[in-house]
Formats: C-alpha cells, structure tokens, sequence
C-alpha cells in the first residue's frame, strides 16, 4: 500500500509529472548495450519421439523481440524517445532480425558493429501445448561467445561513442556481461555529463557515473553481504541504508537507486534514503526485463528536467506496466498518463 505520505507528495507533484512525460519524444539517448534477441518457438505436442523420451512439438509460432540491453533500447524508442543504438552483433540471422525490429521502431542503428567471430546471443525458449491446455515452457538454448570483442572492435564503438557523445542529452550503458561494454567503451560512454549505468557487476568500472540502478541481488553481490532478512522474506531497512552509502562510496556516482521487487525502490544521495513503493504489487506476471523500463523512464525524465526522485517515480510508474505481460515487454507515455491518473484518483486529496 502506498503510504499517506508518500501519496501527498505524489499529489503534489502529479501535474509536474504529467508535463514531463509529455517531454520524453524531445530526448535524444545513447544507448550502449549487450545485444539479446529474444526467440519464442511454439507449438502443439503431437506425440513422444521414437528416436528419444521426448516430445514432438509441430511448429505453430516463432515471436522475436529485443532482450538484454537491447530491451533498453527498445523501451526507450517507445516510450518516444530518439535513440541510438551502440553495441555488437553477429554475422547471422539474429544479428539481422534485431537491426531490422530497430529498424521497424525508428532506432539508430549506425552505431551496431557487426562481429563474425561471434553470435549475436540469442535466448530461444521453446514450449509447447496439448489441445485446450495452456502453453509451457519446455527448454531454452542459448547462444553466445564468452571472448571478448577483438581489439579493433573495442576501439570502433569506443570512438563512435566520442563521436555522438556531444549529439545525445544522456548515455545508458546497459551491461549484461556479453562484451560490449570493455575499458574504452566505458571511458567514453563516461565523458558524458550524464550516464545511467544498469550492470549486474563489476560497478566500480563505471566510477564517476550520474547514476546506478542495480537490483536487490546485484547491490547485494557489490557490496559483500545480505540486504535482506534473515529469512529472506524482506528487505533489511538499516542494512539498505548501509549499501546505499557504500555503493555511493563504491561507485562515486551521484545517486544510487536499488530496485526491490514488490517492496518498491530506494534512491541514496548520501545525505537521504527516499523509498518509492511499488504501484502494482496485484497484477505481476512477469519481472522479466523490468530493469530495463525502469533505466529507460527514469533517463528521460531525468533528460526531461525530472528531480531524481521524480525520475524514479516516472521509472517505477512504468515498470508497474510491463510486469503485467509475459516476456520482455515495453509501456508508452499514453499507457503511463493513464496509470498515474488512476494512481492518483486513488489517492485522492
């Protein structure tokens, strides 16, 4: 529930909110990030193999969408926003199907280099369904090198990256540990005065950024131990506290925003903890690729003019959206002006 208080303040900035997310198609962003094609396969189970124990699945749908850092960038292109695309793909089918579905939204693609010594990675789920039974999934393949990108190729998106850096109001580096995201990448992305970091490690590689939005897990791996209750059940307040000041010290980063599942989120500054609670904890389906929403609406708030708490209000508004969907998913500014309305007729004055 969200408390009284926390609702006054978000009356009193209901209006505000509203004009800024009528600002998000006005922000230019570059996006820096491990590129993930998402593959969903489907079909009906029609019999156990002869050849194996296992099913015969005859192929009814194969659905494709943008996954990993790639997520990030699509939400952003639909939250509005005018993207360009930075990161590597392979030489094959995949690495066209993602620059194609970008393509499709209006993204920059320019800065997409392409790797023939490695693949585009690729999560393909498969399941499948019995007649009048829903569908489930049966396995997942996954494509993808643990090498890192070549030196020349480190080099060129690195210096793509200087090249725009004074053409885009903020940089998303969107690091899922697939080799992107090397030193000189990361030094250039950091010559922007405004850079959202989202990894799941390695945080004080990005030394000096704006601001961090690591999950509950991700902050906890960072700074060495539990941030939670011993039975895991919640999130520890005084233990929080602590973690957002030693990632601030960790990271030197301006704010450090932990996301918590359906106990909201925290934002540190190092002189306050301002907690958002989560706006939809009734209708979750899937958290998978929330993050990414989060980082995207959060950047064009703040890209908008937001105060940071503002901003992770606008982020956490639009998470509150995608989990209501199955897979990666992403929200537009009309979905997100008709939830807080709802919010807000809810918590009236």
């Amino acid at each position: 529930m969200i408390d009284d208080t926390f609702a006054a303040k978000l009356r009193s900035q209901g209006d505000r909110l509203l004009v800024l997310l009528t600002q998000f198609p006005q922000a230019r962003v570059l996006v820096i990030g491990d590129l993930t094609l998402d593959e969903f396969l489907s079909g009906q189970v029609e019999r156990v193999s002869r050849e194996a124990p296992v099913l015969i699945i005859r192929h009814e749908a194969t659905r494709q969408v943008p996954g990993g850092g790639a997520n990030a960038i699509y939400n952003l292109a639909k939250l509005g926003a005018q993207v360009k695309a930075v990161g590597l793909v392979g030489q094959d089918e995949q690495g066209l199907a993602l620059r194609r579905i970008f393509a499709e939204a209006g993204i920059d693609t320019q800065g997409i280099l392409v790797d023939p010594d490695r693949p585009t990675v690729t999560k393909t789920r498969i399941s499948g369904h019995a007649r009048q039974s829903v569908t489930q999934q049966i396995v997942r393949v996954d494509r993808k090198s643990d090498q890192l990108p070549n030196a020349t190729l480190q080099a060129q998106l690195a210096e793509y990256v200087r090249s725009q850096i004074a053409n885009v109001d903020a940089v998303v580096c969107s690091d899922y540990g697939d080799g992107a995201l090397t030193a000189p990448v990361i030094q250039a992305a950091l010559t922007h005065s405004c850079t959202i970091v989202d990894t799941q490690q390695h945080f004080q590689r990005y030394a000096g950024a704006t601001l961090f939005t690591p999950n509950l897990p991700e902050a906890e791996q960072a700074v060495g131990y539990a941030l939670t209750q011993p039975d895991r059940s919640k999130t520890d307040p005084a233990a929080l506290r602590q973690a957002g000041a030693d990632l601030l010290t960790l990271t030197q980063a301006k704010q450090i925003l932990i996301t918590q599942g359906d106990e909201g989120m925290s934002l540190f500054d190092g002189t306050a903890e301002q907690h958002i609670p989560a706006f939809n904890r009734t209708e979750v389906f899937d958290v998978t690729g929330a993050g990414d929403t989060v980082v995207a609406a959060l950047t064009l708030g703040l890209i908008a003019g937001a105060a940071f708490w503002e901003a992770a209000v606008l982020g956490n508004l639009a998470a509150s959206l995608v989990v209501r969907h199955f897979g990666t998913a992403t929200t537009t500014t009309t979905e997100m002006k008709t939830a807080l309305l709802a919010l807000l007729e809810d918590n009236p004055m």
